[in-house]
């Protein structure tokens, strides 16, 4: 019986062994940049699951472990021809790691071909990622990909049928991004993307088949619904920006203070004058008020606070947090203990309160060590925060409040 092979792998990261450890263990830190789904059960004899958005996947357990010097789990995917294993070794010097990856247990032959192939190239990009990620908190998953530059909102039959338009499936935008092809282009809130390059979208989850092969500057075309008006244009894609981290979590507070001053400066303008019967009025049957709209930043603040606090504990990190402020039930509680425009305005503001002082007291290790994690907090204190009032509810908020005047 012919010898079994192993493919080995190397890599210098600039960060200390016990975190290139952690990104082999914890199942945030694996799918930010090994895998785009995982589950870890980080002990010896513990269990390990990958995933993959092209349908690979893998099963194993932790043979070895231990923490910052090495560890071992065993590679058992139905897409290969046997059962395989991984040995990992990490070496500290001066703060710096070499990561050093073996792949053992692969046969000879034609039919070990594909797999040779397939985790030589997948070790090489993902070391090159596990880098990016510890020392930048970059996936370069992402940050290479072509990009459209929307922003997308929930989609279903009700919605669907409140926009009069004819799918059932279909991405619908709450927006544009600045300077990019898909703002370029002329697509506008509300829009329903259905096709992007002869690619049908069932969902955002369709993006990836459809984006497949596709570079920036390539201009696919994008077939969507503007109401009950079917429309096609081409897009150009755009790039990913990667901005720069602030420095420390002072710094990233200050600018949220900022941001957050000028969000409520533009919804004081916004309700000036209105009156609390005129704040409980919608504009239409299935829409929100203006006491609603405003108890939606309220527990956008709060939610965004607990997913920090998840962070901080290293518990594993769910990213769907852009939805959770959009339960009527939560926002109508809400509403109810609080009353009036001005009690809901006040609860706000101390809402961002707290969220500036819990970001300026960020430990420096978790800003230092946790890149992967700070970027996501920065990123969307910053960017979502940012955008959440100008780019998706300034003009909500002015159609409730025209109409309420009326």
């Amino acid at each position: 019986m012919p010898a079994a092979e192993t493919l080995t792998f190397k890599h210098l990261v600039n960060a200390p062994a016990a975190e290139a450890f952690r990104a082999f263990t914890h199942a945030t830190a694996l799918r930010d940049w090994l895998c785009n789904a995982a589950q870890s059960d980080p002990r010896l004899n513990g269990r390990l699951y990958l995933w993959w958005e092209d349908g690979y996947a893998v099963a194993g357990v932790f043979t070895k472990f231990e923490p910052g010097r090495r560890l071992s789990f065993t590679w058992g995917s139905p897409q290969e021809p046997g059962l395989l294993t991984v040995n990992v070794r990490f070496k500290e010097k001066s703060g710096r790691t070499q990561v050093s990856v073996e792949h053992g247990g692969l046969g000879k032959g034609a039919k070990w071909q594909a797999t040779r192939a397939r985790l030589g190239a997948a070790w090489q990009t993902g070391l090159e990622n596990l880098a990016s990620q510890l020392e930048a908190g970059v996936d370069l998953r992402y940050a290479r990909r072509p990009r459209l530059g929307i922003f997308i909102d929930e989609y279903n039959p009700a919605i669907a049928q409140r926009l009069g338009v004819p799918a059932k499936q279909g991405v619908r935008i709450s927006g544009t991004a600045d300077g990019t092809g898909a703002q370029a282009a002329g697509l506008q809130r509300d829009d329903v993307l259905i096709s992007l390059n002869g690619h049908k979208l069932a969902g955002p989850e369709s993006f990836g088949a459809a984006l497949q092969g596709l570079q920036a500057g390539d201009k696919p075309r994008v077939v969507f619904y503007r109401g009950a008006q079917k429309l096609s244009v081409p897009l150009e894609l755009s790039r990913f920006p990667i901005p720069d981290l602030p420095a420390s979590g002072a710094e990233l507070a200050a600018q949220v203070r900022q941001l957050h001053a000028e969000v409520e400066a533009a919804l004081a303008q916004s309700v000036a004058g209105l009156t609390e019967a005129q704040a409980e009025q919608r504009p239409a049957e299935g829409e929100w008020n203006a006491k609603q709209l405003i108890a939606h930043f309220v527990l956008g603040e709060r939610d965004f606070q607990s997913w920090v606090a998840d962070m901080l504990n290293d518990n594993v990190v769910n990213d769907d947090l852009e939805f959770r402020p959009n339960v009527n039930a939560r926002l109508d509680a809400l509403v109810a203990r609080l009353g009036s425009v001005a009690a809901l305005r006040q609860e706000l503001a101390l809402a961002e309160s707290e969220t500036a002082a819990l970001l300026e007291a960020l430990p420096a290790s978790f800003i230092q060590n946790r890149k992967h994690l700070y970027r996501r907090v920065a990123q969307w204190a910053l960017e979502v925060t940012g955008g959440h009032w100008s780019g998706e509810h300034a003009d909500q908020m002015k159609r409730i409040v025209e109409a309420a005047r009326k």
